[in-house]
C-alpha cells in the first residue's frame, strides 16, 4: 500500500481522536455556567471548536497564532467594549486594562482583576488545551490520562456543587471508550501489525467496539446500584464552617446587591461586573431601599406594606420635604444584560421616570421606598430608564434648629432596638455626643468617630458573630474592621440608642467616571458596577426630611448643603479619612486610563511611563521566549546540518542520527528494547515509503564498528539526514 493512502487513513483515524478529545474537554466547559458568574458560555464553547479545528488542520504555526489570537481579541471587544475592533479607542482601552491587571498581579490584588482580563485568561486556556490534548490524544495516544481527569472533574462537581453530572458521565464514558480503542489501533498501524489497507477497504472493524461500549453503558446505566455507603460531605463541611463562624452560611460571598439581609457579616470578594451606566452631570447616590428593623445580627423590614402603583410613572415617594431647595434634574440609566434587579434604582428627589415602554409598571412599596418594576405583573429588569429628579440642598440651619418630631410612630418604629443590645452601645454614644446639644451636632459627631478612633475599612477576613454575641457590638469593640453594612449598620444603631429616628439604606455609589459631556446635554458617563453596592444612612429631621449621612471610610455622600453662615463651613467638613487602597473598593480606571492616555488626566508622572514601557518590554521579552521554544527544532536542525558540512566528524553524524531517534519517538515511533536498529529504520521506512533511515542507520553501525572511520559526514548523507527530518516533521 503506498505511503499515500497510508497517511490519509491516519489522518482520518487520528481526526476522529483529536474530536473525542474535544468532545471530552467540552465537559470540562458545561459547568461552568452554572457552578460560577460565567455568562456567554456559548461563545467560549464556540472558540473552544474553533481552536481545535484549526489545530486539527495542521496548518503553519504562524498562520495557527494570527488566527486564534485573532478570535480572542475579537471575543474582548464584543463582550466588553463599546468601540469597533479597528478603532484605536479599544486598544487603548485594552492596554489600560492590561496595565491595570498587571499591576493587580503583582501587588497579589488577586480579587481585584477585571471581568475582562479574566476572560482573556480563560480564552488563552482554551488556546493552549487545543495543543496539549492534540498531544496527547494525536501524537503519543494517551487517551486514559485526560479521560481519567474527566471522570474526576465531573464527579467532585455533582458532589460539592449543583451541577448534576448524570448524563455528564455517560457521555464521557462513551467518548472515553471510544477514543482508547481508536488509539490503539492506531498504536497497531504504527507498529505494523495491522494491515492498512484492510483499515481502509473494511471500516467495519469500528462496529464491535461501538457496540461493545454502548452495551457497557446501557448495562452499567441500568443495573442496580447500592445506595451510598457514606453520608454527603457538603453538609459536614458546612456545619464544621458554620461552627467557627466564618463568613455568612459558610462561604465568602461576592459583592452586589442583594436581598437577604438578616444575617451580615463575613469576608466577600469585589466583583467588578457592570451593573448599569448613568448619563448624568452630578454624582448621586443610587437609592434602591430602607430597612427599619435591626435584629442583633442583621436587617429585616417589620412588617409587609401593600405595593402601590405609580400612576404615569409620577412618583409619590418623598425623602426630603418641600421647604428643602432644590433644582430640577435629569439622568439616563442603561443597565447591563447580566443585571438582574427588577427594581426602580433613583436618586433622591425623583419625581418621575420614563420607562423603556408603556407596558412597564412601577409599583411603590411606601414604608422603605422600594420601587418594583413588573411588565404584566411579573417582575422584569428594564434595560434602561429616563428620570426626572430634583436635586436636594440641605439647609444646615434648618438641620440645627430641628425639634423633636411630632410623628409618634415614625419615632417609635424608627427608634426601636432589640433587648438584647449590650449596654456598653449605647453608652458609647452617650460618650461620643456629650458636648453637642443639637440632633444634627450629635448625628455629624458619631458620623465622624469612625475616622479618627482605629475603624478601618477592610472586605477580609471579616468575622460573622456568634450566636449570642451582637454584629454592632461585635464591630464597635472587638473587631474595628469592616466594610458599610458594619460602619451604617452601627451608627443607625448608636442613633437609635439617642432616640434619633434614623433607618439603614441599599444602593448603588456613582461608580467611576469614563466619559465626559457625551451628548448636547453635557452628560458624563459613570459606570457603576457590583463592587459600588453599597449602604448607608438616613436621619430624620422634622420639618426636613431624611437625610442621607456616610460613616463608611473611604466614602463621602454627595449631599449638597445651602451654608446660611460662613462659621459653618468647619460643621460642612466631610471627616478625614486615613489614606486607603482605592481598589478595596472601587476600580480606579480613570488612573489606569490616563497611563496610556495624557489627556485624559493631569497625573503624568514618571511611574506610569516607566509601566508602560516596562509593560512593552515585558509583551516582547516573552514573545521572544515563545518563539524560541516553538521554532526550537528548527533552531537545532539549522545548527546540525550546518556542523555536518564543516566538519563531517564521527562526533557530529552521532548527534545528528540521535537527533532522528528523539524526533521519532516523540512521533510515537519508538524503538522497542529487542528491536535492532536495521529492523527499527525498516519499520520507520515501511511507514514513510523511502529508504532514508536504513541508508543512515547502516552508515552510524559502520561509524560504531569501524572505530578508524573519520570523514563519515559526505554531502550525500548530509542531504539524506535532511530529507528525512522534513519527512518526520511534515
Amino acid at each position: 500500500m503506498s505511503r499515500k493512502s497510508k497517511t490519509n487513513i491516519t489522518f482520518i483515524y487520528t481526526s476522529i481522536l483529536y474530536i473525542a478529545g474535544l468532545l471530552l474537554f467540552l465537559e470540562w466547559l458545561y459547568p461552568v455556567d452554572q457552578v460560577t458568574d460565567t455568562t456567554y458560555i456559548g461563545i467560549f464553547v464556540i472558540y473552544t471548536i474553533f481552536c481545535f479545528f484549526i489545530s486539527v488542520l495542521q496548518v503553519k504555526w504562524w498562520l495557527s497564532l494570527i488566527l486564534k489570537g485573532f478570535g480572542v481579541f475579537f471575543i474582548l471587544n464584543g463582550l466588553y467594549s463599546s468601540y469597533s475592533f479597528w478603532s484605536i479607542h479599544w486598544f487603548t482601552e485594552l492596554l489600560a486594562d492590561f496595565s491595570f491587571n498587571l499591576q493587580a498581579l503583582l501587588d497579589r490584588q488577586w480579587f481585584d482583576l477585571s471581568n475582562m482580563f479574566r476572560t482573556l485568561l480563560f480564552l488563552i486556556i482554551i488556546w493552549l488545551m487545543s495543543y496539549l490534548i492534540y498531544y496527547w490524544f494525536v501524537q503519543i495516544k494517551r487517551v486514559m490520562i485526560f479521560s481519567v481527569l474527566t471522570f474526576i472533574y465531573i464527579t467532585l462537581l455533582d458532589t460539592f456543587t449543583v451541577y448534576n453530572s448524570d448524563w455528564a458521565i455517560f457521555r464521557t464514558f462513551i467518548i472515553a471508550f471510544l477514543a482508547l480503542g481508536i488509539a490503539n489501533v492506531l498504536k497497531e498501524i504504527q507498529n505494523e501489525s495491522l494491515q492498512a489497507y484492510r483499515l481502509s477497504t473494511r471500516p467495519l472493524w469500528i462496529v464491535p467496539l461501538v457496540g461493545i461500549v454502548l452495551f457497557s453503558t446501557v448495562v452499567g446505566y441500568a443495573a442496580p446500584k447500592l445506595d451510598p455507603q457514606w453520608p454527603d460531605p457538603v453538609p459536614f463541611f458546612e456545619s464544621a464552617v458554620n461552627g467557627n463562624g466564618i463568613g455568612t452560611g459558610g462561604v465568602i460571598q461576592k459583592v452586589g446587591y442583594g436581598e437577604n439581609d438578616s444575617t451580615l457579616g463575613g469576608s466577600f470578594v469585589q466583583d467588578y461586573t457592570p451593573v448599569f451606566k448613568a448619563f448624568m452631570k452630578e454624582e448621586n447616590y443610587f437609592r434602591v431601599e430602607s430597612k427599619d428593623y435591626y435584629t442583633g445580627k442583621g436587617w429585616v423590614n417589620s412588617e409587609e406594606s401593600e405595593y402601590v402603583e405609580q400612576v404615569d410613572a409620577n412618583i409619590t415617594y418623598e425623602t426630603f420635604s418641600k421647604v428643602v431647595e432644590s433644582e430640577t434634574s435629569e439622568l439616563m440609566l442603561t443597565f447591563d444584560d447580566r443585571a438582574n434587579i427588577p427594581k426602580l434604582i433613583y436618586p433622591y428627589g425623583t419625581r418621575r421616570v420614563v420607562p423603556p415602554s408603556e407596558d412597564v409598571s412601577l409599583m411603590l412599596n411606601e414604608t422603605n421606598g422600594e420601587i418594583r418594576t413588573e411588565v404584566d405583573h411579573d417582575a422584569a429588569n428594564l434595560s434602561g430608564y429616563k428620570i426626572y429628579y430634583d436635586s436636594p440642598s440641605y439647609s444646615i440651619d434648618m438641620m440645627q434648629k430641628s425639634s423633636t418630631p411630632e410623628d409618634e410612630e415614625l419615632v417609635r418604629n424608627y427608634t426601636r432596638l432589640p433587648s438584647s443590645l449590650p449596654e456598653r452601645v449605647g453608652e458609647l454614644a452617650q460618650e461620643i455626643t456629650a458636648v453637642h446639644e443639637s440632633q444634627y451636632d450629635k448625628v455629624r459627631a458619631i458620623e465622624r468617630y469612625f475616622s479618627g478612633n482605629g475603624y478601618v475599612y477592610q472586605i477580609e477576613n471579616v468575622p460573622v458573630p456568634t450566636e449570642d454575641q451582637d454584629y454592632v457590638d461585635q464591630f464597635l469593640f472587638d473587631t474595628k474592621a469592616g466594610y458599610c453594612d458594619n460602619f451604617s449598620t452601627s451608627m443607625v444603631v448608636m442613633l437609635r440608642s439617642l432616640d434619633i429616628p434614623a433607618r439603614w439604606v441599599k444602593g448603588f455609589t456613582s461608580g467611576e467616571k469614563i466619559d465626559e459631556s457625551v451628548n448636547e446635554d453635557g452628560d458624563d458617563v459613570y459606570q457603576v458596577t457590583n463592587a459600588n453596592a453599597h449602604s448607608w444612612v438616613e436621619v430624620y429631621f422634622e420639618g426636613v426630611g431624611w437625610i442621607p449621612f456616610e460613616p463608611t471610610q473611604g466614602f463621602d455622600a454627595p449631599n449638597n448643603y445651602a451654608i446660611d453662615t460662613q462659621e459653618e463651613d468647619d460643621v460642612l467638613e466631610a471627616p478625614e479619612a486615613p489614606e486607603m487602597p482605592e481598589q478595596e473598593f472601587e476600580r480606579p480606571e480613570k488612573d489606569v486610563e490616563e497611563a496610556f492616555n495624557p489627556s485624559v488626566g493631569e497625573n503624568n508622572g514618571k511611574f506610569q511611563i516607566t509601566m508602560t514601557h516596562g509593560i512593552i518590554l515585558a509583551v516582547i521579552f516573552l514573545g521572544l521566549i515563545g518563539l524560541l521554544i516553538w521554532k526550537r527544532h528548527q533552531l537545532r536542525i539549522y545548527f546540525l546540518e550546518r556542523r555536518m558540512r564543516k566538519r563531517r566528524d564521527a562526533a557530529t553524524y552521532q548527534d545528528a542520527y540521535h537527533y532522528i531517534l528523539k524526533v521519532l519517538k516523540n512521533k510515537g515511533f519508538e524503538k522497542d528494547p529487542d528491536q535492532t536498529l536495521r529492523e527499527y529504520a525498516n519499520r520507520i521506512d515501511n511507514w514513510y515509503g523511502s529508504n532514508e533511515m536504513g541508508r543512515l542507520t547502516a552508515n552510524y553501525e559502520r561509524l560504531i564498528y569501524q572505530n578508524g572511520v573519520t570523514n563519515i559526514v559526505d554531502e550525500e548523507m548530509s542531504n539524506l539526514w535532511k530529507n528525512l527530518i522534513k519527512r518526520i516533521l511534515g
